[in-house]
């Protein structure tokens, strides 16, 4: 007789989300925060009924900024520089501990509830340790690292370099390992950094093992604003720096070279592919097809919520699959390519070993419920054509459940609202926006 085992999901439809995009009917136990069995007739001291249901792998998104969660529709039809000057550097300049705690919270719950169980985050110069406290206590797996920056601008949102460095290295000191929690060296992106501060975070993060994350080639005003500063592409003076590798992830990449899309291929640096973002802030559309075919890595995240507006999984697995259609044919970035990048791509990207559902896998799972949208063809299509956040029924993180029914862990809505409220009157009274 099978031993019960402590939780089991039973007679789920899995989508394995491996390469192969399987499709296996079963039992799926659970132990240690890792699956450890999947067959027939398995038993559990606790059951979840998955009659109907399907179980995949939890979504992984590797490039969010929960700080701005709270600036949702403060800074719409604009491009990628205004933005920042404008709305969003002034806007973070003025928050407070709370308010960025709220603005986390905020993100957190949107994320759990529609089945995000990773996220790879960029926090902003100050207030870090909230971002963290915020995931620790709703049992999101985060990577996060403050933003550095050591050139001025208009905001005032920069430190010295010895300065950015110095709080960097505490926060990792603090959270890096602590449970689900990473720490990821964070500068802003180029035009914000000194070639000396990134190569600090290189060596840095280097020596703990942290990962590296920043943005690149965005919008082609960023483009030519870093051949001004620095006589080179972004990819090409990144390089030149240390600054590729399996271990740094860049966001965006809209605009690349042939010589910056082998850089990326060679040196298995990791792209970042945010399609809502890129096309709210007219940045242009990322040559995903191609770089897959030539070896980049990519992954999905949403960005920040400013510039999407929402945190969804479901919305930019959407977008990933239909916008390089027109281009490049019908048949690229398929369902289960595209199913694959915001799961398993995305848990390759930080290291984790989670992604698909199989033995010995992390237990980040998500459960949905077709027939809340309802659905009778191929699975891997409806996910990512067809359904969202409201077809979640559960989302678990190292087999704990973490949100149920649209209300992530130890979140109330109503308080929530309120408290953003409050919270975005005094940062918008600061800002003078």
């Amino acid at each position: 007789m099978q031993r019960p085992w402590p939780l089991v999901f039973k007679n789920a439809q899995v989508l394995v989300c491996d390469r192969a995009g399987s499709i296996v009917d079963a039992d799926v136990a659970v132990q240690g925060g890792h699956i450890v069995a999947m067959g027939p007739r398995l038993t559990g001291f606790e059951e979840v009924d998955c009659r109907g249901r399907w179980l995949v792998p939890g979504f992984v998104q590797t490039h969010v900024h929960l700080v701005q969660t709270l600036f949702r529709g403060l800074a719409d039809d604009l491009v990628l520089l205004d933005w920042l000057r404008t709305r969003i550097w002034p806007l973070e300049s003025a928050h407070d501990v709370d308010s960025t705690a709220t603005a986390a919270r905020l993100g957190i719950q949107e994320l759990l509830a529609g089945g995000t169980t990773a996220v790879l985050d960029m926090a902003t110069v100050r207030h870090t340790d909230a971002v963290f406290e915020a995931a620790e206590a709703a049992g999101l797996r985060l990577y996060c690292g403050k933003a550095q920056m050591d050139r001025p601008n208009e905001a005032g949102l920069s430190e010295s370099t010895d300065t950015s460095m110095r709080s960097a290295n505490d926060l990792a000191d603090r959270w890096h390992g602590k449970g689900r929690l990473r720490y990821a060296y964070a500068p802003r992106f180029v035009p914000s950094c000194s070639d000396e501060l990134l190569r600090a975070t290189v060596a840095e993060a280097r020596r703990r093992g942290c990962l590296l994350h920043t943005h690149s080639s965005e919008n082609v005003d960023e483009v030519a604003l870093v051949r001004e500063l620095t006589g080179h592409d972004n990819v090409e003076h990144l390089e030149s720096l240390g600054f590729t590798g399996p271990d740094v992830l860049l966001a965006h990449c809209v605009h690349l070279t042939d010589a910056e899309e082998e850089i990326l291929a060679r040196t298995g640096t990791r792209l970042l592919h945010c399609p809502s973002s890129n096309l709210k802030l007219a940045s242009g559309v990322a040559r995903v097809p191609e770089l897959l075919e030539r070896g980049v890595h990519v992954s999905l995240g949403a960005d920040g919520a400013p510039c999407n507006n929402r945190l969804d999984a479901f919305a930019e697995m959407r977008l990933a699959a239909l916008l390089h259609k027109p281009r490049a044919g019908a048949t690229a970035m398929s369902a289960r390519t595209v199913l694959g990048l915001m799961t398993r791509e995305g848990a390759a990207a930080l290291g984790l070993n989670a992604g698909t559902v199989e033995v010995g896998k992390l237990a980040d799972l998500v459960l949905l419920d077709p027939r809340r949208q309802w659905t009778g063809g191929d699975p891997y299509s409806a996910v990512v054509y067809q359904l969202d956040a409201r077809s979640v029924v559960g989302t678990w993180v190292d087999g704990e459940r973490v949100a149920t029914d649209g209300v992530a862990r130890g979140m109330d809505l109503a308080a929530l609202a309120d408290e953003a409220d409050a919270a975005l009157g005094r940062v918008r009274a600061r800002a003078g926006l």
